[in-house]
This record gives structure tokens, C-alpha cells and sequence, in this order.
């Protein structure tokens, strides 16, 4: 019989769903990367985020994670997206009031929560993006493009953060993603380590390193801005990030991309990325009368 339950933290939660997490980490890698981060730095993740899951004694049926304000993450494990486990999992989210802006996960899992919390709540759900996780194991090297490589340094958080605003604003219009929001995300992750920049004589592209388990590291976001594009930047970029994260002992680099976006998911298999699967992002609104 399914059980549910919820963690208070980032560790308990692991112990239960770790393992099940790991037998498929590329995929994995988003709600796995996001657990292993909070437990890492629980003081970044501010309010408290959101943890639970669904067994039938030791078998694993479904995960959730969230980080509040941001959508839910969701994971179905072997025997699928079951109508009756994510209505359990939806049920505890709205009988202890928490708010859920919407579902993001493996495309069967995102679309059993989304039904479950719209039959529970009424409110509708709408596709806000179509994405396809990748995986490289060895870096195919492209055209080099003229420029290199750097870290992106403290006095850089500005270009970083208009940056990613800009890659916002593209890709994700409705994320509501504000400058200073920007600018505090970005500064962290380049106090961290974590910002590449590809410069030929200036600034041209950007890529972050994003988060790790331990055997591969997720690469995110990718950003060239229009002056700069259709000149080969961010395929280098990405090609040089992935080769730095296999250097340094992973064993597999991953990224997620908009299906929307032929040119991306073209460039990225050019330098060895393989698709693992495909990932639904719906957001949730009051029911149209």
C-alpha cells in the first residue's frame, strides 16, 4: 500500500530516495543535483523547502521536491506515473497549504501531478516549456572560434546578471526573474567558482556550472548574447566547460535544453551530448469560467 511521507530536511530525504535517484542519475540529476545542494548549503534556501515521497515498503513510487517560490520537482520511479500515488503526493502539498506555482519533471511524472492537483484544486495547468536532458561522457571538440575560456571574476557579477536576465527573458518570459534577484544568484555562483565566460577580446558567451552529483555535473545556463551568436561561442564554451568537469573526475556532464530551440539541441550533439529524456514544465492558474 502506498505511504507517504514528508522530511525536514535535505538528509532524511536522501536516505530514503537516494539510491532509486542514483540508478539513473543524468536523468535524475535535477531533483538529485537540488537535494544534495540544500543539505550542502540548507542556509541558501530560504523559506524551508518542501520534501516527500511515496513507498510500498521498500520501493520507491514517487519523489517531490521544492524550493519555494519555484515549481515542484517530481519523480516517478520504475513502475511509472501511478494516477493514485500522485494524488496522494498532490493531497499533502494542498491540505498543508503550500503553495505550488506548478510541476516540473520527467514528462509522465509532470503530467500525473499536474492532473492529480487539478482534480484536487480545480485550477488549470499549462505547458511553459518542453525540455530534453542530455548527457556527455567524452567531449567531441568543434571549430575553435577564436578566444578562450576564463572564470568570471567578482568584478564581472553585473554582465553575469544582465546575462542571465537577457537568457530569462528569452527562454522562460513569464519566470517573473527580477535584476536583483539576478545579481544576488549570480554573484554566489561566481564567489563559487561556478561562471565561465568564452572571451574573444571581450566578453562573448556565458556558461555556469550548475549541480553536481557524484559521478557527473549539471552545465546551465548557456547564454550568447544576439550580437555575438551563429559564430561558434557557446558551442566552444560548452564543449570547454565539459571537458574542465570530466577533468576534474566526473564521469558524465549534463544539460537541459528547449525543445523549441533546434540550434541548441543541434550544437550540443555535435560535441558528444546524448538525449536521456524529456522533461514537461507546466505552470498552474485559477480555472477559466
Amino acid at each position: 500500500m502506498p505511504i507517504f511521507k514528508t522530511y525536514l530536511n535535505a538528509g532524511g530525504f536522501l536516505k530514503t530516495v537516494q539510491a532509486d535517484l542514483e540508478a539513473a542519475e543524468a536523468a535524475n540529476n535535477l531533483i538529485y543535483g537540488l537535494a544534495l545542494q540544500i543539505e550542502r548549503s540548507p542556509e541558501r534556501f530560504r523559506p524551508l523547502p518542501f520534501f516527500g515521497a511515496v513507498r510500498d515498503g521498500q520501493t520507491l513510487l514517487a519523489a517531490a521536491l521544492m524550493t519555494p517560490p519555484h515549481n515542484l520537482v517530481v519523480y516517478a520511479g520504475p513502475g511509472g506515473a501511478r494516477r493514485d500515488v500522485f494524488m496522494l503526493l498532490a493531497r499533502s502539498l494542498r491540505d498543508a497549504d503550500w503553495p505550488v506555482p506548478g510541476v516540473l519533471g520527467p514528462n509522465e511524472a509532470a503530467l500525473a501531478f499536474a492532473n492529480a492537483w487539478r482534480e484536487l484544486t480545480g485550477e488549470d495547468y499549462a505547458l511553459r516549456l518542453h525540455e530534453r536532458v542530455y548527457e556527455l561522457h567524452a567531449v567531441q571538440p568543434p571549430p575553435h572560434p577564436g578566444g578562450q575560456m576564463r572564470q568570471a571574476g567578482l568584478d564581472e557579477v553585473e554582465l553575469a546578471a544582465q546575462w542571465q536576465l537577457a537568457f530569462h527573458q528569452e527562454a522562460m518570459p513569464d519566470d517573473g526573474l527580477t535584476l536583483e534577484e539576478a545579481r544576488a544568484h549570480m554573484g554566489a555562483k561566481i564567489a563559487d567558482g561556478a561562471i565561465f565566460l568564452w572571451e574573444d577580446g571581450e566578453p562573448v558567451a556565458l556558461a555556469g556550472q550548475s549541480r553536481s552529483t557524484p559521478h557527473g555535473c549539471c552545465i546551465g545556463p548557456v547564454y550568447t548574447p544576439p550580437t555575438f551568436r551563429c559564430r561558434g561561442y557557446a558551442r566552444a564554451l560548452t564543449a570547454a566547460l565539459s571537458q574542465r568537469l570530466l577533468d576534474s573526475g566526473k564521469q558524465f556532464t549534463a544539460l537541459f535544453t528547449d525543445l523549441a530551440n533546434p540550434t541548441s539541441n543541434s550544437i550540443y550533439q555535435q560535441i558528444g551530448y546524448r538525449p536521456v529524456c524529456d522533461f514537461d514544465n507546466y505552470s498552474f492558474r485559477p480555472a477559466q469560467r
